[in-house]
């Protein structure tokens, strides 16, 4: 469960006031410890309770950080009452960006072998020299695209291959059930086809007894001739 948002106003409790103010204040010290170590900045705090308990903090000295707090706020002043002399820090920064522009386009023209009329053998050779680390620099950087480019070209090789391996195996997979399934639909129509022509057989053979002439079972009553008739008697 979150914590709940605290509304910015003066704790009436005072046991709750001096607790936050402990702890706020512990945190407000150690945030201002981690911002002169991690920022390389002078840090001074100056804390007072309700109680009028001093709580400070300095990176280097509490007297150092005044002093040039004062120092810092009374240039502010004397800047804020002269404008002039901060138009004046303005162009002079204008102009060394100026002047830094004219060397970089200068230094640009002769890499690109403009402008080299005034030029010694010394100034020559110097020049010569940078393009050719230019050049080692661009080639090098060349280099590890293209080996880059290879890697990735190869990583896209193997996985389409491991993709068309599993297409074959898919494939033969397929092949495989299609067989097993023709070798059941072709056995069962063998299996009906010998029952047809077995109930046929019955059938015929059936038909055969039925219209075979049929034997009487009890013996025919011959005619006896007059003289065994006549022997008997």
């Amino acid at each position: 469960m979150g914590r709940g948002k605290i509304k910015i106003q003066r704790i009436d409790n005072l046991t709750s006031r001096q607790v936050t103010f402990s702890k706020r204040s512990r945190g407000l010290l150690k945030k201002a410890k981690e911002l002169a170590v991690l920022c390389d900045a002078e840090v001074g705090l100056v804390i007072f309770s309700s109680t009028g308990r001093l709580h400070e903090y300095a990176s280097s000295s509490m007297e150092k950080v005044t002093e040039r707090y004062r120092k810092g706020k009374d240039e502010h002043h004397r800047q804020l009452l002269n404008p002039t002399s901060e138009v004046e820090l303005w162009r002079g920064e204008a102009a060394r960006l100026r002047k830094q522009l004219q060397i970089l386009q200068q230094s640009h023209r002769q890499l690109s072998g403009q402008e080299l009329n005034g030029l010694n053998v010394e100034n020559l050779q110097n020049l010569e020299d940078q393009l050719e680390t230019s050049l080692k620099h661009v080639r090098k950087n060349k280099e590890q695209i293209l080996i880059d480019e290879l890697k990735e070209l190869h990583w896209k090789k193997s996985l389409l291959v491991h993709e068309n391996k599993d297409l074959h195996k898919n494939i033969n997979l397929l092949h495989q059930q299609r067989a097993e399934l023709q070798k059941t639909i072709y056995g069962s129509r063998s299996s009906d086809e010998v029952n047809r022509n077995t109930n046929a057989s019955c059938s015929l053979s059936t038909d055969n007894n039925l219209n075979a002439p049929q034997l009487s079972q009890q013996p025919q009553n011959n005619d006896i001739p007059e003289e065994a008739m006549n022997l008997r008697l």
